[in-house]
């Protein structure tokens, strides 16, 4: 061995060793690794930084940027109103469902965010049907893993072995060249999930109520005032908020008692039916002047009417009736943005005047306050403090003591550890902040989305699918396309697209794209080949493939599917090369073999997401892994030798 193959070697094990222990953060070990090569001498300056200008790197960021579009607009919520409704409370039935589900929607984007955004969804589902999460979530993680091998999009692997090859000289892969086997492999493995998840998984509640993250909200109490545009006005209440609808009245007649309703419209509602999806509607308050002006103004409280269930059913909403209600951020932030005229916040006497000019408002983005002890708004009322008046930032609703308060917020006097939902902009939010001395809790707007927007989202990323499967356009070159239109089209903000990037799995590639260089520029990759085909000796090409499978398997139980396909491709090239014989099978067996990461949290980035949320133990990874992984080695061994013929 040379002296560069020795210190590639040295590297190689080290990056190896980081990663498997996680005692640096792998963006950390991806960057050693680059700066490494680099000093060495054993790549140029150029070729270090590759992996960053990638076509792989550039594909996988793209797709996370058009993936966190369809999650930010709910495109892909109904799928939640489905699994409630037709699971029935039966876990089999739920596990059927998501096994129809999850990789249908791993095939047309990366798995990575749909079990970001599932997770959620399906903690939400056991905790209504009362099934333990770690009955559910390891079977959502390997669901994910074997949708994305039935597309050339689905996993970040599949779109760096194809780039590997393009870049060997290969013609690469289509679309839909992963679809047959993965197909198989996506059934086969469902089946065997279905029936013995079950059995074989725990029966173990999270640690600490690790389910409940941030997608879990206590309520807050809000009221709009019913606007001239609202599509409220006119409407009758017994109808709007009826038994049928969800709601009912209550019938006490005492001003501390009022209405209660289970769930929200069906206008503004149709995902779900979770405690977190529910509101109440406290009080309906009218001023008592007999006519309004056409520009409403805010209610005086001491003169108002308080509306019971006697009168609901008569009652018709008029322009300045304001609605007291309570209820999670995300059914706050749809409320406002469904029934208010334009889109104003609770106890806005007027348009904002962006809207009124038909001007572009600036971005807002919502998020929790909390009053801190030494606030100057404690005591004082809300409309006293005029934060929409002085800095746009406006209230939408009052939390106190992790609970709702039954008044409205503006004749509430404000208490150290209170905490209020603010909307504004991010100047507006930090000048309120430091003013008023508020504690700002950023990532509640994370759970609220953009309804409007996700018929347009579900368009660009149908557009993206469809033109990858039927032209001969870059698949880099729609998947950026696909993401400048979320953001072009506020699907996403520019800052929400960059949070939308998985800085790991980037870093990932970006340093792991280099060592297969290198790998090649020093003749290592040659020599492990020359090594592999001595201890192979005359096997034959179903035993040769079988074995190549189980290896890669193997390794990417301990390190990153990514890492194993970038160190494995050049190895795969140069011994088809040296048989003469095509490398598609080798690089198939790489594809395939390194998505099949069943019995480890640390092989693939799914299995690590629900690790925490489920309880589980390693232990828990090797029961299910362990006979899943044998499996698709069956498959794989007779499989990819019939597809693709060496």
């Amino acid at each position: 061995m040379t002296a560069d193959m020795i210190m590639l070697v040295v590297i190689l094990v080290a990056a190896t060793y980081l990663y498997l222990t996680d005692w640096l953060a792998t963006e950390t070990t991806s960057a050693l690794a680059i700066a490494a090569l680099a000093l060495t001498g054993i790549l140029d300056t150029g070729e270090a930084l590759s992996g960053f200008a990638s076509t792989a790197t550039l594909t996988v960021g793209a797709m996370f940027v058009i993936s966190g579009g369809l999650l930010r607009t709910g495109a892909l919520e109904i799928v939640t109103i489905g699994l409630a409704r037709f699971s029935g409370g039966s876990p089999r039935r739920l596990l059927i469902l998501l096994g129809g589900v999850i990789p249908l929607a791993s095939a047309i984007m990366n798995n990575t965010p749909v079990v970001v955004m599932m997770a959620p969804v399906v903690l939400s589902l056991s905790q209504r049907f009362r099934i333990q999460p770690s009955k559910l979530l390891i079977p959502l993680s390997y669901f994910a893993v074997l949708g994305g091998t039935i597309t050339l999009l689905g996993t970040s692997t599949n779109i760096l072995v194809d780039d590997l090859y393009r870049g060997a000289g290969g013609p690469g892969f289509s679309f839909l060249t992963f679809t047959p086997l993965g197909l198989i492999f996506t059934v086969a493995g469902g089946i065997f999930i279905v029936l013995t998840s079950q059995k074989l998984l725990p029966d173990r509640s999270p640690a600490g109520a690790l389910g409940e993250g941030r997608h879990q909200h206590t309520p807050f109490v809000a009221e709009l005032i019913v606007d001239k545009a609202s599509p409220l006005l006119g409407q009758n209440v017994g109808e709007l908020f009826s038994e049928g609808a969800g709601v009912r009245f209550s019938r006490r007649r005492s001003e501390r008692h009022h209405r209660r309703l289970t769930h929200l419209h069906k206008a503004i509602h149709s995902n779900g039916d979770s405690a977190n999806q529910r509101i109440e509607l406290l009080e309906l308050l009218r001023d008592g002047s007999p006519h309004r002006t056409r520009r409403p103004r805010p209610p005086r409280f001491g003169l108002v009417r308080r509306f019971e269930a006697d009168d609901a059913e008569s009652l018709r909403i008029q322009e300045g009736d304001v609605l007291v209600f309570c209820g999670a951020p995300p059914v706050i932030a749809r409320f406002i943005e469904t029934y208010s005229g334009f889109g104003m916040g609770p106890g806005q006497a007027a348009p904002p005047p962006s809207s009124r000019s038909g001007g572009r408002a600036p971005a807002t983005r919502i998020v929790e306050a909390v009053i801190l002890p030494d606030s100057v708004a404690i005591g004082r009322q809300l409309e006293q403090l005029e934060f929409e008046d002085s800095h746009q930032v406006h209230v939408l609703g009052v939390q106190r003591r992790g609970g709702q308060r039954r008044v409205g917020p503006r004749q509430a006097r404000l208490h150290s550890g209170d905490v209020l939902l603010l909307q504004g902009t991010a100047n507006g939010l930090h000048a309120v902040s430091e003013l008023f001395k508020l504690l700002l809790v950023e990532g509640v707007e994370s759970a609220i989305v953009r309804r409007a927007k996700n018929r347009l989202a579900l368009i660009i990323m149908g557009a993206v699918i469809l033109l990858a499967s039927l032209t001969a356009v870059p698949i880099v070159v729609l998947a950026l396309g696909g993401a400048a239109l979320m953001v072009a089209t506020r699907c996403l903000r520019a800052d929400e697209a960059m949070s939308s990037l998985d800085g790991a799995t980037l870093l990932l590639l970006a340093g792991t794209i280099p060592m297969g260089i290198a790998m090649q520029k020093t003749g290592l990759a040659q020599l492990l080949v020359d090594q592999l085909i001595l201890v192979s000796g005359q096997v034959s090409p179903v035993v040769m493939i079988s074995l190549f499978y189980l290896f890669t398997s193997l390794l990417t139980q301990l390190i990153s599917n990514n890492a194993v396909a970038v160190l494995l491709t050049p190895i795969a090239l140069s011994m088809a090369a040296t048989l003469q014989v095509n490398p598609q099978p080798l690089l198939m067996t790489i594809a395939f073999g390194a998505s099949a990461s069943f019995m480890t949290p640390m092989g693939y980035q799914t299995n690590a997401i629900v690790r925490g949320a489920g309880g589980y133990t390693f232990g828990d990874y090797l029961r299910i892994g362990i006979p899943l992984t044998l499996i698709m080695w069956a498959l794989a061994t007779v499989l990819i030798p019939f597809y693709w013929p060496l």
